[in-house]
C-alpha cells in the first residue's frame, strides 16, 4: 500500500506504461459465472491430488497398452513427463482439476472458469479473463505455440481453433473433456497486451486508469527471461531452498530424467526442459542449525564462518561424501522415497568437513541433471528436425541464494566443468517483469532487443582446471555409485517406517499441510483431525498401505521468495 502511495505522490517523476505481473503456477482456482471464487485456492505445493496425478498416469497407460501403441503415440502430451514414462506432479492443473470434480462435485458442476492464480489477478486488475500460454505449456499439458496461435482466433464457439494446442484425447480418455471448456478461452504469450486497468485497479494501484496490463507467467520461467537465458543452449540454474535448472533447448525433445522440454516456453518460438533437486540451500540451512544446536546463547555460526572453515579443507572433504537428496529426489532420478547419506564418517571429521561434503554433494547432483538436460536435448521426436544439433552449454547463468557464498559459487563452477555467469540484477522475476512490460508497452520491439538492453552480465566464476579433474574422479567413481548403492536400503526403511503409508484408505478427505521440499505453509481446510497431519504430509487422500508410490511427486519449480 505504502508503496503505490508512493508511485501515485511521484507522477510527475514517473510515467508508468505498463506493468506485468509473475505469480506461482498451478495455484488452482475455481470461479463462478460472475467470476467469484467457488472455493480457497489449490496452491502448488498442495499435493492432496497424488492420487489423481498416479490415475492420469495408470488410465493413459492401459489405454495404450490396449491399443499396443505407446504412451507418447497415443497421448503426445504426456511426452514432457519424462519422455511419458512419468510421473506427473501433483501439483498440476489437471490432476487438481480432477481431485475437484472427484471430492468437489458441485464445485466443480459450479464452476464456469477454472483457471490459475496468474489468470484471477490479471482478470482482477483489467475485467479480462485469459491464459498464459507459458503456464499452459508447462504445468496444463498444452503445446505453448498451437494454443496461443490457435487462442487468438477462437470465437467461444466448439470448433478446433478454439481447442487448438490442448490435450483433448487425454481428456476425453479421463472423463475430463468438459474441463477445455472451463479454462480461460483465450491464451497470450508473455509480453502481450492483456488490457487496461479497471478504474478499481487503478485507484488501488495509485496508477492511470488504462494503464497497460502485460501477460506475464510463472515465476521462475518469468525469471528465465530476466536472465537472459531465450536463445538455444542457454542454461540457467536458480537456486534457493532447492535448485531449478533450466535448458533452452532448439527442438521440444524429451527423455527420461528431465521434464520437458516444453513446446512454447517460455515464449512461443522457444522450448526448454528442467531438471530440479529438491533440497539445496535448505541443507546448508539444516547442516548450519545442527552445528549451533550447542551454542548456548542461540546465536547460530555464521555461513561466512562455516564457509571460511570448509574452504580450508581440500577437495572431496577427506574421504567424507554426501547423498543430497534428503527430501526425495527430482530428476535425473525421480524417487519420492529417496534419502539423503553420509558416507564415509570418521572421529576426525569436523563441522567443517560436513558442510563442505554437502556443498559438494548439491554441486554433483547439479552435474547429474546438466548431463541429463543436455542428454534429452538430443533427442529426436516427430516435432524435430534431423539436422543433429547438438547442445553442450559451457555457461550457466544463476542467480538466487547460492550466489552469495564465494566458496559454493566456485565448487559449482569445478564440480560441473562449466563458467558461471552472475547478472548485475540478480532478481530475475522482477526484471523478467519489466522486460515483458517494456515489450507489451512499445518500449521495446521484442523480447530479444529487451534482454539485450536490459540484461547485464557484472561477473563469471571459472572452473579451476586441477581441481576440476579431482572432482571429476569423486563424481564418476564416487557419487555416481553411492545413490544406487543406497537406493534398496532407504525403500525399506521407508516401509518398515510407515508415514503416509500406514494410513488406510478413506481416513481423512483432506490435507492441512503439504510440504514440497522447498518450503511448507498451512492450508485451513474443514473435515479433517489433528492426529491425521503427519500421514497426509506424503501424499494426498486415498493413501494404500504398504505403497511405495504414497510420496507425491513435486515438479522442480520455485517461488519467487526463492530469489
Amino acid at each position: 500500500k505504502k508503496d503505490t502511495e508512493s508511485i501515485g505522490s511521484r507522477e510527475s517523476e514517473y510515467n508508468v506504461l505498463a506493468i506485468c505481473c509473475d505469480t506461482t503456477c498451478c495455484s488452482v482456482v475455481a470461479l463462478s459465472s460472475d467470476y467469484k471464487p467457488l472455493r480457497p485456492c489449490l496452491l502448488w505445493m498442495d499435493a492432496r491430488s497424488a492420487v489423481q496425478a498416479r490415475q492420469i498416469m495408470d488410465i493413459a497407460g492401459e489405454a495404450a497398452k490396449v491399443a499396443g501403441e505407446e504412451i507418447t503415440a497415443l497421448f503426445p502430451s504426456l511426452r514432457v513427463n519424462s519422455a511419458g514414462q512419468g510421473p506427473i506432479s501433483a501439483e498440476w492443473l489437471l490432476p487438481k482439476a480432477m481431485w475437484i470434480k472427484q471430492h468437489e462435485p458441485s464445485v466443480y458442476e459450479s464452476a464456469e472458469v477454472i483457471c490459475e492464480y496468474q489468470d484471477y489477478i490479471n482478470y482482477r486488475l483489467t475485467g479480462r479473463m485469459v491464459a498464459s500460454s507459458c503456464n499452459a505449456a508447462v504445468r496444463w499439458h498444452h503445446d505453448g505455440w498451437e494454443v496461443s496461435e490457435g487462442g487468438k482466433e477462437g470465437d467461444g464457439k466448439e470448433n478446433d481453433k478454439l481447442h487448438a494446442g490442448r490435450p483433448m484425447k487425454l481428456y476425453r480418455e479421463l472423463k475430463m473433456e468438459e474441463l477445455a471448456e472451463k479454462l480461460p478461452r483465450k491464451t497470450l504469450a508473455m509480453g502481450e497486451v492483456i488490457g487496461g486497468l479497471t478504474e478499481k485497479a487503478a485507484s488501488d494501484l495509485g496508477l492511470s486508469v488504462g494503464t497497460l496490463v502485460v501477460q506475464g507467467g510463472p515465476d521462475a520461467f518469468v525469471g528465465m527471461i530476466g536472465l537472459g537465458a531465450i536463445h538455444p543452449g542457454d542454461l540457467c540454474l536458480i537456486t534457493g531452498s532447492s535448485h531449478l535448472h533450466c535448458l533452452i533447448t532448439p527442438y521440444p525433445t524429451s527423455a527420461a530424467g528431465t521434464w520437458g522440454a516444453y513446446r512454447g516456453a517460455p515464449l512461443p518460438h522457444l522450448n526448454f526442459a528442467e531438471g530440479g533437486q529438491s533440497s539445496t540451500g535448505s541443507l546448508v540451512r539444516w547442516v548450519r542449525d545442527l552445528v549451533s544446536s550447542s551454542i548456548e546463547d542461540g546465536e547460530k555460526v555464521s555461513y561466512q564462518v562455516l564457509d571460511e572453515e570448509a574452504g580450508e579443507i581440500a577437495p572431496g572433504s577427506d574421504g567424507l561424501v554426501a547423498l543430497e537428496t534428503w527430501q526425495g529426489s527430482r530428476t535425473p532420478h525421480t524417487d519420492p522415497l529417496a534419502r539423503g547419506a553420509f558416507v564415509g564418517l570418521t572421529l576426525s571429521h569436523t563441522r567443517a568437513h560436513m558442510f563442505r561434503a554437502i556443498m559438494e554433494s548439491v554441486c554433483y547432483g547439479t552435474r547429474a541433471c546438466f548431463d541429463a538436460l543436455e542428454a534429452a536435448s538430443q533427442q529426436h521426436s516427430e516435432l524435430t528436425s534431423t539436422s543433429g544439433t547438438r547442445i553442450k552449454s559451457d555457461e550457466v547463468v544463476i542467480a538466487g541464494g547460492a550466489t552469495r557464498s564465494p566458496l559454493w559459487l566456485q565448487l559449482h563452477a569445478d564440480i560441473t566443468g562449466k563458467t558461471f555467469l552472475l547478472n548485475e540484477n540478480t532478481d530475475g522475476p522482477l526484471l523478467g517483469c519489466a522486460i515483458l512490460a517494456s515489450v507489451g508497452a512499445g518500449v521495446y520491439g521484442s523480447v530479444d532487443e529487451a534482454v539485450k538492453r536490459m540484461v547485464r552480465r557484472e561477473r563469471s566464476i571459472e572452473p579451476r582446471d586441477g581441481i576440476r579433474k579431482t572432482y571429476d574422479k569423486l563424481y564418476k567413481n564416487v557419487y555416481l555409485r553411492l545413490r544406487p548403492g543406497v537406493k534398496d536400503v532407504v525403500h525399506t526403511m521407508a516401509e518398515l517406517r510407515g508415514g503416509a503409508s500406514t494410513m488406510a484408505s478413506g481416513e481423512t478427505k483432506s490435507i492441512i499441510r503439504v510440504s514440497s521440499g522447498i518450503d511448507s505453509m498451512k492450508v485451513k481446510q474443514n473435515n479433517i483431525s489433528g492426529k491425521h497431519c503427519p500421514n497426509n504430509l506424503r501424499g494426498g487422500d486415498s493413501q494404500r498401505v504398504g505403497s511405495k508410490a504414497n510420496a507425491p511427486v513435486i515438479s522442480p519449480s520455485l517461488l519467487a521468495s526463492d530469489w
